[in-house]
Formats: C-alpha cells, sequence, structure tokens
C-alpha cells in the first residue's frame, strides 16, 4: 500500500512538470503624452493686506481727555478719535501770542525809526530776526493746539485701540491703529530661486480667495523687498486688477492662492507629473517610456524645477510626443509588456 501511495505522488509531481506555464497577463499602467511645458504654473499662499493702515501718535506729550471710538469701529474721513488735554497748549499758545505781538510791535517800531535814520541798520535787521523767531513759534504752537485732537486721516476701521482715557502718554506714542477695510492687495513670500522672474515681461499673476470660489483675479507686481535678512524668502506685494469691490468685499487678512506663471527658458523641455519620475537607491532619476508594441524601457532623464502643484519640467531624456508610465513606476522591469490605459 505505501509502494502504491508513494508512485502515486510521483505521478503527479512528474504531470506537473510537464504542464505548460500559465500566459502572464500584461501589467496595467497609465501613461501620459510627454508635450512642450512652454509655460510653468507655480502657486504659492498669499494673504490680503490693507491699501491703507496707519498707527496715530500725538505730536505732543499730555494726557488723554477721550477717546471717542472703539475696536472694530467704522470711522470717516475727519472723525475725531482721540483728544489730549489742550490746558498746557493754551498756556504756551498765550505766551508765544504775547512774544509775538511785541516782537511785532518792536520791528514797526523799528521801520519807522530806520525811515527817519534813528536806528542802524544792524538794529532793523536784529528786530526783522526776532520778528520772524516769535511769529515761528506762535505758529508752532498753534500747530500742536490742533494737533491736541486726533482725526482719521482716510475713512476705515479701528483695528485696534492702544490707550485708555486719562492716560499720559508721550509725543509720538501710539494711540490707535486705523485701517481701511477695502483691500486690492495680496502679499506672499517669493523664494529665491524665483525673485529674477518678477522682472520679466512673460510672468503674470493671478490670485484666488479661498472664499470666493471660481473667481480668479489678475494682478501685477506693487512692489517687493530686494533684501531677505531672514533668509525665508522676500516679500512681495500685489494689485489686484479690476476688482469690483461692490461685488467682491475682499478685506485684509483673507488668505489666498497666487499663481505665478513664467515662460519656460529651456524652448525644449517638457512637462510630466511628478509620479513618473522613478529614482531607484542606486541613484540617478529615470522614466518608463512605453513604445509602440507598448513595451516599457527605462530612460534616463535631466530634472528641472517643480511647478504647479505635482508636476515636474523634463530638461533632457524626453521628447514630446513620447508616452511615459505615470502611475506604477517601480513594479515595472525592462523590456516588460504592459496594457496601456490613458
Amino acid at each position: 500500500m505505501r509502494i502504491l501511495t508513494l508512485f502515486l505522488v510521483l505521478a503527479m509531481v512528474t504531470a506537473c512538470d510537464y504542464m505548460p506555464n500559465k500566459p502572464v497577463k500584461p501589467r496595467v499602467v497609465r501613461v501620459e503624452t510627454a508635450e512642450y511645458a512652454r509655460y510653468v504654473n507655480k502657486d504659492f499662499a498669499g494673504l490680503s493686506t490693507a491699501d491703507d493702515a496707519t498707527n496715530l501718535a500725538f505730536k505732543v506729550a499730555g494726557q488723554v481727555l477721550a477717546v471717542p471710538v472703539a475696536k472694530g469701529d467704522s470711522v470717516a474721513k475727519g472723525a475725531l478719535l482721540a483728544v489730549l488735554d489742550p490746558r498746557d497748549i493754551k498756556l504756551q499758545v498765550e505766551a508765544n501770542r504775547s512774544a509775538y505781538e511785541e516782537a511785532r510791535s518792536r520791528l514797526e517800531r523799528a521801520k519807522r525809526l530806520r525811515d527817519h535814520d534813528a536806528v542802524s541798520q544792524q538794529e532793523y535787521e536784529s528786530a526783522q530776526t526776532l520778528y520772524s523767531q516769535a511769529r515761528s513759534a506762535y505758529n508752532n504752537s498753534v500747530d500742536l493746539l490742533k494737533d491736541t485732537r486726533l482725526r482719521a486721516p482716510f475713512s476705515g476701521v479701528i483695528e485696534r485701540v492702544y490707550v485708555d482715557a486719562f492716560q499720559r502718554v508721550s509725543a509720538g506714542q501710539t494711540i490707535l491703529r486705523l485701517v481701511n477695510p477695502v483691500s486690492t492687495t495680496v502679499g506672499f513670500t517669493l523664494p529665491e530661486s524665483s525673485l529674477g522672474k518678477l522682472s520679466r515681461k512673460t510672468t503674470s499673476f493671478s490670485v484666488k480667495f479661498a472664499n470666493i470660489p471660481n473667481v480668479e483675479f489678475a494682478a501685477t507686481v506693487k512692489d517687493y523687498a530686494r533684501t531677505s535678512s531672514d533668509a525665508l524668502g522676500f516679500p512681495v506685494s500685489l494689485r489686484l486688477l479690476g476688482v469690483d469691490t461692490e461685488r467682491y468685499h475682499i478685506i485684509p487678512g483673507m488668505s489666498c492662492t497666487i499663481t505665478m506663471r513664467t515662460k519656460d527658458e529651456l524652448p525644449e523641455a517638457v512637462s510630466l507629473p511628478i509620479s513618473a519620475i522613478y529614482a531607484p537607491m542606486s541613484s540617478g532619476e529615470y522614466v518608463w517610456v512605453v513604445d509602440s508594441m507598448d513595451v516599457v524601457s527605462q530612460r534616463k532623464v535631466r530634472l528641472g524645477e517643480i511647478f504647479d502643484r505635482d508636476r515636474v519640467l523634463i530638461d533632457s531624456g524626453v521628447k514630446p510626443g513620447e508616452r511615459v508610465v505615470i502611475a506604477g513606476v517601480y513594479r515595472l522591469n525592462e523590456g516588460e509588456k504592459v496594457r496601456v490605459i490613458r
């Protein structure tokens, strides 16, 4: 019985050795036809900024009598924002006025005496100098008296109030911050590698706001810093073009995506998804090119910059019109037959 069982097992193993191999199905891959890049889009995170914003302060020191506005209040141009106790300034105005009147009287008397050759030219010029000094001091004190009342230089919103009533403040100390609530300016940080593209005529910008979907605003460079002290990038400000501020309420602090579109410097470069790049541990960057017989072959490439969110420039190694695998690149073998889907 044992001999019969062993014979049957050997027969089955032998039969398996003579069974024909099952055909292997071609691996399914996704491909993309390489095309000239021509233009490169790069996205940056941005933020809308105030067109007009300023910190307001008194030019003189003193005690704050009143701050008739609060954080978040909308104010018109010329509206009263804060009042400083004017008593000390009024006393100075009266003293300077008296000195001015006296200097004017002396000048008039010196002029009459000069007409009769009763005083020297030097004495007359000295009276003129004293008069000019007294008049300047008086006019300056009058202006300081006006400065005890802080008014809005433009219509806007009070972003923050820094002092309270009856608090003593020094000259130049910030009292409040006024911001224009309508924004047509956005800012972002540009990396050093892209700084040279700002001055190109072929560079253009567009802006999309998170809370204004399906609307793209054209923009142009307003200004940018040519130095970067923190090595984090270069601050750039853009001005939105042709914005209907009545329809689209863009206020400072709104997040947005800024797209910078530039012409590719290498006219022969092609564009492919990043997923098409095969980078083995042995070093180098490659792609899998599919020929007319749907057979893949490995091709060494030279990469350019990454753009959009998931694409890369291929400076050399791939020609326009060639089919390149864009998914499953780490599962392929040289000369493997594949089934292509687009």
